[in-house]
């Protein structure tokens, strides 16, 4: 298994988020960012097919960020009976390279950006069944691009 770099994040699948929000804002005193809703991000899967599903996220601020993902029934954000526990969110300045390392080492790409016929692109799932959770690697590139996620909500 390749080595990774500490995570900046861990995700979580939620029924609601505005309601997730309020009772970890409650509960643990969590300074939540922005809400991002898409209501099409265009994805490819593990079998090669290519998707468009809609995602609403937030971060909480600090490190490491809870990152609270809206469930999207019949897609890979859904939650289950385990855990809520979705992934663990890691930078990588290699994006492609390690994506290609961290599936040859037991695990398997599920689900990705992409541009077009141009995948993996901006970040990765990668699950591991023995822990049942996945890592999702994020290309180190979009870190300006999401620093407005990390800011507190105004």
């Amino acid at each position: 298994m390749p080595r990774l770099d500490p995570p900046y994040h861990v995700g979580m699948v939620v029924a609601d988020l505005a309601a997730a929000r309020a009772r970890l804002a409650d509960l643990l005193g969590v300074v939540w960012g922005p809400v991002l809703h898409l209501d099409a991000v265009d994805l490819r899967d593990a079998a090669g097919a290519d998707l468009a599903l809609p995602s609403t996220i937030c971060y909480s601020v600090g490190h490491p960020s809870l990152e609270l993902i809206e469930e999207v029934p019949g897609t890979v954000w859904v939650r289950n009976e385990h855990s809520n526990l979705h992934h663990i969110g890691i930078w990588t300045e290699d994006f492609e390279g390690t994506s290609a390392d961290v599936g040859s080492a037991g695990c398997p790409l599920q689900l990705c950006g992409r541009e077009g016929d141009a995948a993996p692109r901006a970040f990765a799932y990668h699950r591991d069944d023995a822990l049942g959770i996945r890592v999702e690697l994020v290309d180190a590139g979009m870190q300006d691009a999401m620093a407005f996620l990390f800011q507190p909500d105004s």
